[in-house]
């Protein structure tokens, strides 16, 4: 864990400086009269109003033609100069991430943006064509396809209500029932029969096609409920392909089934209520992980819980705690329940002119037939401009997958992983960025694997990226 604890004190160090060199705070403006009292309006939050006397940003243009008669109550005007309230509560959107996880406020915005009347709509999508190289007895070569397509369509209901719709859907099912080479990544079955182990499995066609309503009760608090099939349930940071500090990495992090392997749920239904920048949720949902019908819905029992208290306590930081009761996740284990424990922070800054710097600390815990199996990860990504991105991914955990015994689990063995790689993007069409990226995979095992895994085991993967923006 030592290595752990100096990346961090790296990532806190640097974090610390970007945040120094960001440009000063200009000069305030000298005071104007202030403006007349305005007429009141039904809805409308006043105090929120700017009344600095600066001119407005369209006093120069001609609004001739500007429909200006829709009914305006209800209308937050402090919504209207933050950008979009979230589909949960009275905070800006780009608080949300998957499911109905939280991330900082200041994580940038990302996808295009469409309005059709009341309706807001996103799009957003990663597509990667990637070639990876698994080093050792236990690795291999293989090409595959990874990545998602997510579309959402948010509109205002009555004077209080937000309704949300969100669809995305993945093209991994192409790879086949074996997944992709993967040294140290255990979980579930991708065919019906064995379990993976050194392979990650694909995510299923439908990752999630579920709808949302929240009510605001005042200014500061909401309530609301979230419905998917499949959907991802209140358990977990956000899932690793929505974190802003490894997205762009196209390796799956071995991690996975500690801390958000649920965010592909074969039924959820999420109720919570959030004030000001806390939020409590509960879930029941399908634990069970998803099998070898990777193309369809297969919907079953809820009969599963998890619990989530996040909390933003400023722009660039949002921590979460939670924890779930799974009943029979693993097909091939059916009986045998999970415990489960998380823990995580996310930390994201400006960097330089343009760019970001977000880093990303968790700790994941399951429990099943009297053993506990711990998991600890720290990933960070930095772009410094609009072409490149950096980001890397260190990981340790317990895992008593690596040598399956039929019927029974193995012995445990302390495993990690370190990986390192970059983008470069290039601009193709207005809202369509071409990549080219690579990485480079560390593995470390104990003297006990060392046979199974060679003296040097590492991962390489080269990758082509399609990213709407």
């Amino acid at each position: 864990m030592r290595w752990l604890f100096v990346a961090a004190a790296v990532l806190a160090a640097g974090a610390a400086r970007a945040q120094d060199a960001s440009p000063a705070t200009p000069p305030a403006a000298p005071p104007a009269a202030p403006l007349p009292d305005m007429p009141d309006m039904p809805g409308m939050d006043h105090s929120k109003m700017n009344h600095s006397g600066a001119p407005p940003a369209l006093a120069d243009h001609d609004m001739a033609g500007m429909d200006m008669s829709g009914d305006m109550a209800g209308m937050d005007m402090g919504a209207m100069q933050g950008g979009m309230t979230g589909a949960y509560g009275p905070y800006s959107m780009s608080r949300e991430a998957s499911g109905t996880a939280w991330q900082p406020d200041a994580s940038p915005d990302q996808g295009m943006h469409l309005t059709e009347g009341p309706w807001m709509v996103m799009l957003h999508g990663d597509l990667n064509a990637v070639y990876d190289s698994q080093s050792g007895p236990r690795g291999g070569d293989m090409g595959f396809v990874s990545g998602m397509v997510m579309g959402m369509a948010q509109r205002p209901v009555g004077d209080a209500g937000t309704l949300q719709l969100r669809a995305m859907l993945s093209p991994e099912p192409l790879m086949g029932p074996a997944g992709y080479p993967l040294l140290l990544a255990t979980g579930e079955t991708a065919n019906g029969k064995t379990p993976l182990v050194d392979r990650q499995h694909p995510h299923n066609f439908f990752m999630e096609l579920s709808v949302s309503y929240a009510y605001r009760l005042d200014k500061e608090s909401s309530v609301f409920v979230y419905a998917g099939l499949p959907g991802e349930p209140a358990f977990g940071p956000p899932a690793f392909m929505h974190r802003l500090s490894i997205e762009d990495s196209p390796e799956a992090p071995i991690s996975h089934h500690w801390l958000d392997s649920t965010h592909i749920t074969e039924g959820v239904v999420t109720g919570g209520v959030v004030h000001g920048d806390w939020k409590l949720e509960a879930s029941a949902y399908n634990g069970r992980e998803p099998d070898q019908n990777r193309w369809a819905i297969e919907p079953g029992p809820l009969d599963s819980t998890a619990v989530r208290l996040s909390w933003n306590p400023t722009k660039m930081l949002s921590l979460e705690t939670s924890w779930a009761n799974e009943l029979s996740p693993e097909q091939l284990e059916p009986g045998v329940n999970q415990r489960k424990i998380a823990a995580s922070a996310i930390y994201t800054v400006p960097f330089g002119d343009h760019g970001w710097w977000s880093s990303t600390a968790a700790w994941g815990r399951r429990s099943s037939q009297g053993v506990d199996l711990d998991a600890w990860v720290l990933e960070s990504a930095v772009k410094p401009n609009a072409d490149w991105t950096i980001f890397a991914r260190a990981e340790e955990e317990d895992n008593n997958e690596l040598i399956p015994d039929l019927g029974d689990r193995g012995p445990v063995f302390s495993v990690g992983k370190v990986s390192i790689g970059a983008i470069r993007d290039f601009a193709v069409a207005e809202h369509l960025l071409l990549g080219l990226g690579a990485l480079y995979a560390f593995d470390f095992v104990p003297g006990a694997l060392s046979d199974a895994y060679g003296d040097d085991p590492h991962g390489v993967m080269g990758f082509v990226r399609l990213k709407l923006r």
